[in-house]
């Protein structure tokens, strides 16, 4: 087991019996640790940690984030009504945006939200219709990273943000419509493990951040990377980041005047090791030589193996440490040949009924599920701190299917 303590004593067949599969299953200790370990990062004072919405939207996991003194960024109208619902303030949401309607803007600048700008067609139209607004730049300082080219956003070959030689024209266009700058924010990607090109994009974006004065605050991004194969990768090494973003953060603060607010975007950090999706063996079978584990785990229910190449970490119940290893295919029961989880992974000898247990499942998991093939999506459970487990969001019904027709 990845992390022993992860079901809190809790037997996962009694889960499956319980709850069915897929299953999503989240850990509150986790998740909490994850929201500690980022706010207390820096011991610089004007320091906050906004909770990536678009890795795990589910209600719960969003007010316990609330709880833990966590912001929040918004990515569409819809997130940002799903943290108003986990108590979220105005002032504690922030709406980044790509290409969006002009109602999509007013939806955010109605309820008092701060919006990031990321095209200066944007900040144009943003300008024409909301003059006086405050406003957010998000600045493509040049540095990108990622584990996957699908999710670098900083760099040249990117649709997002606003380049530093765009610059001249986003000032004139603010003191077109008389826009008040309230904030610079960038974010070069998800997924970093090393603590340097982090720090190349942050000193990137403080060396054009000096040249706004009466900015409120500078979002940093983020893109924090967790050990998804603990074979080949280490963990973030949070207490050198932190003491390095220390240093930085005084220094600028120092030379710009000010205490200035710095917020970052830990992304998948903070809700990823807390889940596990739970799945059950329906089929062995050999083909062409490959083993195959035929599994209800299709890409509908976690896309990022086919979507990304992404790895994670399976492991079987129940445990059978004397079985023999075989390497399988693990697979799903979407009518698609990319629905592929896992290729020619060492597994114990494979099972149908067994239990089959996906790591790291905590972000871009459910956010990305989908009813593909009509296949409902899995229900969502949480173990809470003192090991009891409640359901956080049930599975779809097949009326759900149909339920927005006319």
């Amino acid at each position: 087991m990845k992390d022993p303590r992860f079901f809190e004593g809790v037997d996962p067949a009694e889960l499956a019996a319980a709850y069915g599969t897929p299953l999503y299953i989240y850990n509150e200790r986790v998740f909490r640790t994850r929201c500690r370990e980022m706010k207390n990062l820096v011991s610089y004072p004007n320091f906050r940690v906004n909770y990536s919405v678009k890795a795990n939207a589910n209600l719960t996991l969003l007010k316990i984030a609330h709880e833990e003194g966590l912001l929040a960024d918004a990515m569409s109208p819809g997130e940002i009504f799903v943290e108003e619902q986990a108590g979220f303030l105005p002032e504690e949401i922030f709406y980044i945006s790509n290409n969006v309607s002009v109602s999509e803007m007013a939806y955010a600048v109605e309820r008092g939200i701060t919006v990031s700008i990321d095209s200066l067609s944007q900040l144009e139209r943003f300008g024409k219709n909301f003059p006086g607004a405050a406003v957010s730049l998000r600045i493509n300082s040049g540095v990108g990273a990622g584990h996957s080219a699908k999710v670098v956003t900083g760099g040249k070959l990117t649709k997002f943000a606003i380049t530093p030689d765009q610059l001249d024209e986003a000032r004139a266009i603010i003191q077109k419509y008389g826009i008040r700058l309230a904030g610079l924010n960038q974010h070069i990607g998800s997924f970093f493990l090393e603590k340097e090109i982090y720090l190349e994009g942050v000193h990137a974006l403080l060396d054009i951040a000096k040249d706004f004065p009466d900015l409120d605050f500078i979002d940093l991004g983020g893109g924090f990377g967790m050990p998804y194969d603990t074979s080949s990768q280490s963990r973030l090494d949070l207490e050198q980041l932190g003491k390095a973003l220390d240093e930085v953060f005084n220094s600028f603060a120092a030379s710009y005047g000010k205490n200035i607010l710095f917020k970052i975007e830990p992304g998948r950090y903070i809700s990823a090791e807390s889940g596990i999706l739970m799945g059950t063996v329906e089929a062995i079978k050999e083909n062409a030589g490959r083993l195959y584990c035929g599994t209800d785990l299709g890409f509908n229910t976690l896309i990022r193996p086919m979507l990304y190449e992404a790895y994670h970490q399976i492991e079987t119940w129940p445990p059978r440490p004397e079985a023999e290893i075989h390497p399988y295919t693990v697979v799903g029961n979407i009518c698609e040949s990319g629905d592929i989880l896992a290729k020619d992974r060492p597994l114990p000898d494979m099972q149908e009924d067994d239990l089959v247990l996906v790591h790291d499942a905590g972000a871009y998991g459910f956010s990305m599920a989908s009813n593909y093939n009509n296949r409902l999506r899995p229900a969502e459970v949480l173990i809470s701190e003192d090991g009891s487990v409640r359901l956080i969001r049930r599975r779809d019904t097949l009326e759900d299917l149909i339920r927005n027709f006319p």
